[in-house]
C-alpha cells in the first residue's frame, strides 16, 4: 500500500520494555484497518496461577454488553489477557471490559477514520522537540508484533529515506533534520500482509543559550520625505525570547501628536532564533519631524542596542549629472543624424525623385490625354458606340463614360449604338446604355463590308445629322458615310 494512503501514528524513539505492551491507558484512539490490541496486565505475577476465568465484553449504545468470543468476529483473536484485533474497523468502537474473577478493568476505544487526503492523522501524531546539536534518535522496533515482523521502512515526510539497510535514525540534530518520521511495520497473519505505522514530528529548535541583542541595520537611517505626507519606520532587531524592542522620540515639549508607536511583532524562524519588529508612523509630517532622531532600543540581561531614524526634506536640486550628461549626448547624436539626412537628400535629390515616381507609378502624361479627349467630344454632335468585346476592354472607359454623360445629362449629342459582333456578357457596359431607344440601336449582321445602298448604311445616315453636301466639279457626290472625303 501506497505511504500517501498510510495513516501515521505514535513514533517509537527506543526500545520499549515487555511490561510496556499492556494497555495501562483508559481513552484509547486506533485507526481503521491496521492491527491492534487490547492487553490487561496483573497487578502481581502470583494472579497469573490463579485458577480464576477471565472474560471479554464489550459494550455500546445500541447493543448494551455482549461477551466477546473468537467467532464474534473473524477478525478477532482472543488470549487469556489479549484481545486482538485484524484489522480494527470504525464498528468496533465502544468500551471493553476485561473481567477475571471479582476484578474488571474498562477501556474506552475511539475507532478514527482513515484521512483520504492528508498523509497523517493529527490525533495519532505527537510532537517532539530536539534542541540542534543534541543527540536525535529513531528506532523502528515493535515490542508487541516484533516477532510477526516480515520488514520495516522508515519515511520522512512521507518519502522513503533511501539506502537505509537498518530503519533508524541516530545522529546530532541539524535543522534540516526537522519533519515528520514515519516507521511502518509489515507483519503477516493467517496468511494476510498488514501494516503498523507509527509516526512523530520532530521539530529542530536553537539551543537555550543567550544571544547579544542588536537591532538590525545601519546606525543612523536617514530618510527622506515630503512635508504634508506620511511615513514608517520599521524597526527589527535579533534578540532573545524575552528581550523587547521600543521606540524612544520623547521631546523637551513632549510628543507630537502626529507620531504612532505600533505594537511589538516577535516571531521564531524555523533555525529556532527570534526576531522582533515595530513600527513608527508618523502622519503628516511637519517642520518639528524633520532632523529629529527618532531612536529604536532593543533591551536585554546583557544591554542595550539603539539605532536612530532621521528625516530629511528631499532635495529637490539639480538634474543629477548622469541624467544630464545622457540626455546631451542623445541630442547631439539625434541632431548628427538629421544633418547627415539633410546632406544626402540634397547630393543625391535626382536619384530620389527618379525612384519616388518609380515607386509612386506617376504618370503626369494622362491629364492631357484627357483634356484632348473631353474637348472633341464637345465639338461632335453624335456619340457612335461600336459594341465589341476587344474595344471595351481597351483603355477607352472614359472616352465611353464622358460622351454618355453628354448625351444623357447635357443632351448635348446623341448616341449610336452598334453591335459589331454578338456580345453575350454585357455587364461590363454602363447602366445607362439601358436608356438608349431601340431605333438608335443598329446591328452589323455581314461578314463583310456591305455596299453603301445597304439598309444599315441608310439607317446609319439617317440617324447622323443632317447637312447639304454640294459636290463640286471634280468631285464625286456625297457619300452616306461620316466627313470622309472622295479618293
Amino acid at each position: 500500500m501506497h505511504l500517501g494512503q498510510l495513516p501515521l501514528t505514535l513514533l517509537a524513539l527506543m526500545c520499549r520494555d515487555t511490561s510496556e505492551t499492556c494497555t495501562a491507558r483508559l481513552h484509547i484512539n486506533a485507526l481503521e484497518g491496521e492491527p491492534f490490541f487490547l492487553k490487561y496486565c496483573p497487578f502481581s505475577p502470583g494472579h497469573k496461577n490463579e485458577p480464576n476465568t477471565t472474560k471479554w465484553l464489550k459494550s455500546n449504545d445500541s447493543h448494551g454488553e455482549v461477551e466477546l468470543r473468537s467467532s464474534s468476529s473473524p477478525r478477532m483473536t482472543l488470549h487469556d489477557y489479549v484481545l486482538e484485533f485484524w484489522p480494527v474497523e470504525l464498528d468496533d468502537s465502544g468500551s471493553y471490559f476485561f473481567q477475571m474473577g471479582n476484578h474488571t478493568h474498562e477501556w474506552r476505544l475511539n475507532v478514527i477514520r482513515r484521512s483520504k487526503h492528508n498523509c497523517f492523522t493529527e490525533k495519532q501524531v505527537i510532537s517532539k522537540t530536539v534542541e540542534v546539536g543534541k543527540a536525535l534518535q529513531v528506532d523502528c522496533n515493535h515490542s508487541y508484533y516484533r516477532n510477526l515482523v516480515n520488514r520495516t521502512a522508515l519515511y520522512k515526510n512521507c518519502e522513503k529515506i533511501e539506502n537505509n539497510k537498518n530503519p533508524s535514525l541516530k545522529k546530532n540534530a541539524e535543522f534540516k533534520d526537522q519533519g515528520y518520521y514515519t516507521c511502518v511495520f509489515f507483519l503477516h497473519h493467517n496468511g494476510k500482509l498488514f501494516h503498523v505505522t507509527s509516526t512523530y514530528n520532530i521539530t529542530i529548535v536553537e539551543g537555550h543559550s543567550t544571544v547579544i541583542p542588536v537591532i538590525l541595520g545601519p546606525e543612523i537611517n536617514h530618510v527622506e520625505v515630503e512635508l504634508g505626507t506620511d511615513v514608517q519606520l520599521n524597526c527589527s532587531a535579533s534578540l532573545n525570547e524575552k528581550d523587547h524592542v521600543y521606540w524612544n522620540f520623547l521631546r523637551d515639549d513632549g510628543q507630537d501628536p502626529n507620531e504612532h508607536e505600533g505594537e511589538e511583532i516577535k516571531a521564531r524562524t524555523s533555525e529556532g532564533k527570534w526576531h522582533a519588529s515595530r513600527i513608527l508612523r508618523i502622519e503628516n509630517i511637519n517642520e518639528k519631524n524633520l532632523n529629529f532622531s527618532y531612536n529604536c532600543t532593543v533591551s536585554s540581561e546583557k544591554g542595550l542596542d539603539t539605532k536612530r531614524f532621521v528625516l530629511l526634506i528631499k532635495d529637490r536640486g539639480d538634474i543629477p549629472g548622469h541624467v544630464f550628461t545622457g540626455g546631451m549626448i542623445t541630442a547631439v547624436v539625434i541632431s548628427g543624424g538629421v544633418v547627415c539626412l539633410v546632406i544626402v537628400a540634397v547630393i543625391y535629390r535626382i536619384d530620389l525623385a527618379l525612384f519616388y515616381r518609380h515607386f509612386m507609378g506617376r504618370d503626369e502624361t494622362l491629364t492631357a490625354v484627357v483634356d484632348e479627349i473631353h474637348s472633341l467630344i464637345e465639338q461632335s454632335r453624335r456619340l457612335i458606340i461600336v459594341l465589341s468585346t476587344s474595344y471595351m476592354f481597351n483603355e477607352v472607359k472614359y472616352e465611353l463614360e464622358s460622351g454618355l454623360h453628354e448625351a444623357l445629362v447635357e443632351r448635348k449629342i446623341k448616341i449610336i449604338l452598334i453591335e459589331f459582333a454578338p456580345i453575350s456578357d454585357f455587364t461590363f457596359l454602363p447602366q445607362s446604355l439601358k436608356l438608349l431607344k431601340s431605333h438608335r440601336v443598329l446591328k452589323w449582321k455581314a461578314d463583310k463590308s456591305l455596299s453603301y445602298n445597304s439598309r444599315f448604311w441608310k439607317n446609319l445616315l439617317y440617324l447622323m445629322p443632317a447637312k447639304m453636301a454640294r459636290p463640286r466639279r471634280g468631285e464625286c457626290e456625297a457619300e452616306p458615310v461620316l466627313a470622309r472625303s472622295c479618293p
